[in-house]
């Protein structure tokens, strides 16, 4: 019995476990089942009563008859001023197997639209079938005389200002630019004197609007004249369309319209701002000798095929910013006479800029070059560059080709900071193709860069270090000169944009202070850094002053003939003192001077030297009279110091009747003289080698250059020296001071043929 109770007690427990884990589980589903059923009653609210996205917002088109065009005829709408047919949301059939309503459909609509200048508004409306856009326009002769009797006034300006396009465009083509605009019909019958049949246009009078528009079909606006604006915003091109030479008077825009064939604006011309932003050209674009006489914006568009924009006038900006070309583009013949924004933009296969010119600059910034960029042959103006801060270019897999010597100018970088490794990469592109010149200028423009950014380091005031009064002084108010010594105290500032951190701020304040910031940033008045201390100070000025004498003496060993126009200035400079302290030697009591006819030679040829010189100097340095006022500094000012002493004190010294100069007789030949001093050894034997120069020879002076030579360039054509007793210090120091000034100048000579002829800088290639 006892055993018998048990087993009914767990029985009963084991079966009150089991009812209530079915409980639970079937809780828990209800549960479930409830939040699914909440979930799924929330989604429908929302898809009930949220507005639909564009893909899904179909709107209710209503097939359009005649009887109901014809209603809409007799009754336009006023829409911004503007008497409209309003074609909305409709569905209209020009299929082949509906002729009959295809052609009254554009007999009617032509007769209203020539009659007078109403609009057609096609808003959300699907087009089946071919639209022939250019039969609904008033078909005219342009031939002038023709003109007047059919137009308003307004009209006829308008066509006016088609004729002095022609003009130009004729005018720009005899001058070597080719464009296609003077041959086509309408210039044609403009310029003329006789009417033809081949001279009609379709001048369409009223606005036209396609927002939203399908067309299934072709579309041909071929050789039409809008003199109103077109307002295609959205609009879905099927098939392929034609505006070839379409004149477009008022503004256009395609915002967001697509393009699913091939799309042809070619001699097409926009008198008014043409608008292309977000717009997506799924096949052939060709815009080629178009001419877009206000802003053209392109902003955000895709291009997955390739584009031709060749021969193009761009008269106004062209943006084309953020835009992806996802295939060849050509801008070959282009004429940009102003600013060309290419920000952002991706190129992921060629793009030809061959033989364009560009009077503006061209911003690159930011954009992504994958495969080829050619400016060959390319034309700049004075004011335009090629800004390429940002620009993301791998020369291990692109190029950027352009004419030797020439391309490499075109580059305009603002700072160094953030633009090295474009430097870099430009650099190795041009070298890779052997274009020496072009990546020297780069590297030029580089360490021009890195000046400017020591010369901040060294003269603007530093942030983390300035005292409260300096920055005072800098025109931060009182609070916020303390606010930031305060704030450097517990972390020292790394960028300026920390300056809008510290405490005490409002708006106001925040806006007023980012604008003084930014322009005392801009102006190199304020730095934000590292503290130098006075030996990396030091050291800062030192390198400073190097790459300063660098830049300005030989263009960073980027420019040979720089270099010799500098050398040649030297030499004959040291070679008119050396002919003075030795020819011109006293006046009283027995005068020892030079002959007229030695000293019309010496001046004569110093002239002739330093004159060919400067124009070494004037044709290559970038700044040629800072370069004279550095080598100025150089050579005037301790020779002057002695000469003026030397004759200050007189010469009471024997062999005064001697030269001071003497030459090796040995023999007589153009050396290479590396290892030669100035002065000959105090030894008999070169005693007897080395003669005195023969001052009554009248060829005498030219021993003078040749011992400037010898001194500077370490070549001569006679082994000259000075001789080593009865020598007056102050002409050997003189010697002295320009052979030390040889060894510097002879080391950069050197290192400018090794970085200018491709043969001597094989290290460099390999870096």
């Amino acid at each position: 019995m006892h055993n018998l109770f048990f087993q009914r007690r767990g029985t009963q427990r084991l079966n009150a476990k089991v009812h209530r884990g079915v409980s639970l589980r079937t809780s828990a589903l209800y549960f479930s089942a409830r939040r699914f059923a909440n979930a799924f009653l929330c989604v429908l609210i929302l898809l009930l009563f949220l507005p639909l996205p564009a893909w899904a917002a179909q709107p209710e088109r209503t097939p359009l008859t005649l009887e109901l065009l014809q209603e809409r005829l007799r009754t336009p709408t006023l829409r911004e001023g503007n008497l409209t047919i309003d074609l909305q949301k409709m569905v209209i059939d020009l299929r082949p197997e509906n002729a009959s309503f295809r052609d009254a459909f554009y007999q009617l609509l032509r007769k209203e639209l020539g009659a007078k200048p109403l609009g057609l508004d096609l808003s959300y409306t699907l087009i089946l079938g071919d639209f022939v856009g250019s039969d609904l326009g008033l078909r005219t002769p342009l031939y002038a005389k023709a003109i007047a009797p059919i137009f308003t006034a307004t009209e006829q300006k308008e066509l006016e200002s088609l004729r002095f396009v022609c003009l130009e465009s004729l005018a720009m083509s005899t001058t070597g630019y080719a464009y296609a605009l003077p041959n086509s019909k309408d210039c044609r019958s403009l310029l003329g004197t006789e009417s033809t049949p081949a001279s009609e246009i379709a001048v369409f009078r009223g606005v036209l609007i396609l927002v939203q528009t399908r067309f299934n079909g072709e579309v041909k606006f071929s050789n039409t004249f809008f003199l109103q604006s077109v307002d295609a915003q959205g609009a879905t091109f099927l098939q392929p369309t034609n505006w070839t030479e379409s004149r477009f008077a008022r503004p256009v825009s395609f915002i967001s319209a697509n393009f699913k064939q091939p799309s042809n604006f070619q001699g097409s011309i926009f008198f008014e701002k043409a608008n292309f932003k977000k717009i997506k050209f799924q096949e052939f674009a060709d815009f080629q000798g178009s001419i877009f006489e206000k802003i053209a914006n392109f902003n955000q568009a895709t291009f997955k095929q390739s584009a031709k924009f060749n021969s193009v006038q761009w008269q106004g900006n062209a943006d084309f910013s953020d835009v992806d070309f996802a295939n060849q583009v050509q801008f070959t013949k282009a004429d940009f006479n102003q600013f060309l924004f290419l920000t952002e933009a991706n190129f992921e296969q060629a793009v030809s800029f061959r033989e364009a010119e560009f009077n503006q600059l061209v911003n690159l910034q930011g954009a992504n070059i994958l495969n080829q960029a050619d400016f060959s042959d390319a034309r700049f103006g004075r004011e335009a560059c090629l800004s390429v801060s940002g620009l993301t270019f791998n020369s291990n897999q692109a190029k950027i080709l352009g004419n030797p010597g020439e391309i490499g100018k075109m580059f305009c970088i603002p700072t160094l900071q953030g633009n090295q490794n474009i430097l870099r990469n430009l650099g190795q592109n041009f070298r890779q193709q052997q274009q020496v010149a072009d990546a020297n200028e780069l590297e030029y423009t580089k360490q021009r860069l890195r000046l400017i950014e020591f010369g901040r380091r060294l003269t603007a005031t530093n942030i983390n270090s300035a005292s409260v009064a300096s920055l005072i002084k800098l025109g931060f108010s009182a609070p916020q000169a303390q606010a930031i010594a305060h704030r450097r105290l517990l972390k020292p500032f790394r960028n300026s944009s920390e300056l809008f951190t510290i405490a005490d701020i409002d708006l106001e304040k925040y806006t007023q202070l980012s604008q003084d910031v930014q322009r005392l940033v801009a102006r190199h008045r304020l730095i934000v850094g590292e503290t130098l201390s006075i030996g990396e100070w030091l050291l800062l000025a030192w390198s400073w002053l190097a790459l300063s004498v660098l830049l300005l003496l030989s263009g960073y060993g980027t420019n040979f003939w720089l270099v010799f126009g500098v050398g040649g200035l030297a030499i004959a400079y040291f070679g008119l003192l050396f002919w003075l302290v030795d020819r011109f030697r006293r006046l009283h009591p027995v005068p020892i001077i030079p002959t007229s006819y030695e000293t019309i030679s010496i001046l004569l040829s110093f002239s002739v030297l330093e004159f060919f010189s400067l124009l070494a100097i004037f044709r290559n340095a970038a700044q040629p009279w800072l370069t004279l006022g550095c080598l100025f500094i150089i050579i005037v000012p301790v020779p002057m110091a002695l000469l003026i002493r030397l004759y200050q004190q007189g010469r009471y010294h024997n062999l005064m009747n001697v030269s001071y100069f003497t030459e090796d007789g040995t023999f007589r030949q153009l050396r290479l003289l590396i290892g030669r001093l100035p002065v000959i050894p105090r030894n008999q034997t070169f005693r007897e080698r080395y003669m005195p120069l023969l001052c009554d020879r009248r060829w005498n002076w030219l021993n003078y250059y040749d011992f400037s030579l010898n001194n500077l360039v370490k070549l001569g054509f006679n082994d000259i020296r000075l001789r080593d007793e009865h020598l007056p210090g102050i002409i050997s120091a003189l010697a002295w001071y320009q052979w030390s000034l040889g060894l510097i100048y002879i080391t950069l000579v050197l290192w400018t043929l090794s970085r200018t002829i491709p043969g001597l800088n094989l290290l460099i290639y390999l870096k």
